[in-house]
């Protein structure tokens, strides 16, 4: 679902901020593929409306990259482990090429043996899950992914942050569609959320963050951990969800875990020590799997009969990007703000002309 735009904001075309994005990155040091990928990704979640994790984290992974803390040319290390698994070894690169390498491993191991799964160490944020899942549905597979991430949530029953989001993505299959497409944290919100209302100045919805004092609050400053899944009443759901997913992401690829990873917004220097875990298989495979897609499409179409047409997991997004297409990505004053900031220090050209001034 997309956020609220805040006043202010500007429409800009989406291909004249990936080609910014990439000329800093770029000039950062990155290759110019992975400069790209990483661009063209950011770009594509903020048309996907999700602006938590869009153009909006860019200034956040270049002050990384210039610090060291995300090498700009790692030295990614791929091991097949087994007929379907693989450790993908991040050496400290940007999550979201390092999650599109370890998702085309997963994928062709899938190809190959029906069951891909791959484990990745020593990663970064790697972003929205779906820039992973969804392109591998589209080609056919059933893909998964998750990842986790430094104490911002607390466990159902406390008030203090001890895990991350700690994401979960599922993309099947859809025919005549995109995939079907599901996409969420196990907190109420994403904690960058949280980061972009700080930035722009505007409040938080109720009932999804604890203050210090462990008190509900929807002052994004004042906010110290974010509510489980399900909230105060039965986040045990998102709860034990998020265990699970740091389990598999950190401790299983020898990462360590939520209070034991360095933060991302607070600990700048330090590398992060993420991971994460692709889960991809071949319906084909299966008793129904020659007929799966079209399922999903009697499903959904049945889904938009019932009272309130319901759509079916990630077509919100999809709708948003429908629109933003044409209309452009909103870039948030604060926000735009960085990006000025960051072109004159990287002395690079193309910033697009609405957001000069």
């Amino acid at each position: 679902m997309s956020q609220p735009i805040v006043a202010g904001s500007k429409f800009v075309s989406h291909e004249s901020v990936a080609d910014w994005a990439a000329r800093c990155l770029d000039t950062l040091g990155m290759s110019a593929a992975d400069a790209r990928q990483l661009a063209d990704s950011l770009v594509q979640t903020s048309l996907w409306g999700i602006d938590s994790h869009g153009i909006a984290r860019l200034p956040h992974y270049m002050e990384r990259i210039s610090r060291g803390s995300i090498k700009a040319r790692p030295n990614i290390g791929v091991k097949e482990t087994g007929a379907s698994t693989a450790q993908v070894h991040g050496d400290h690169g940007h999550g979201i090429v390092i999650g599109h390498r370890a998702a085309a491993v997963a994928a062709d191991l899938a190809r190959k043996s029906g069951v891909g799964a791959v484990g990745v160490s020593d990663s970064s944020h790697c972003g929205a899950m779906a820039l992973y899942t969804r392109p591998a549905a589209r080609a056919g597979l059933i893909a998964m992914a998750f990842t986790h991430s430094d104490s911002m949530a607390a466990p159902h029953g406390g008030t203090r942050a001890f895990f991350g989001t700690n994401p979960i993505a599922i993309a099947i299959p859809r025919a005549g569609h995109e995939p079907a497409c599901l996409d969420m944290a196990t907190t109420s919100i994403p904690y960058n959320r949280v980061m972009n209302a700080r930035r722009e100045g505007h409040p938080l919805p109720p009932g999804v963050a604890y203050d210090e004092a462990g008190q509900l609050t929807t002052d994004a400053d004042a906010t110290r951990a974010l509510v489980p899944l399900g909230g105060s009443e039965y986040g045990h759901k998102g709860y034990g969800l998020a265990l699970m997913i740091d389990l598999l992401c950190g401790p299983l690829n020898g990462n360590p875990y939520g209070p034991t990873i360095s933060g991302m917004f607070t600990a700048l220097d330090e590398p992060r020590h993420l991971g994460a875990f692709f889960l991809m298989l071949d319906p084909m495979r299966f008793a129904g799997g020659a007929n799966l897609a079209g399922v999903v499409e009697q499903i959904a179409r049945a889904l938009s009969g019932e009272p309130g047409a319901p759509l079916m997991p990630g077509d919100p997004e999809l709708r948003e990007e429908s629109v933003r297409r044409v209309k452009g990505i909103p870039v948030e004053p604060v926000l735009a703000g960085q990006m000025r900031e960051w072109t004159k220090r990287l002395g690079v050209e193309g910033l697009p002309v609405d957001l000069m001034v």
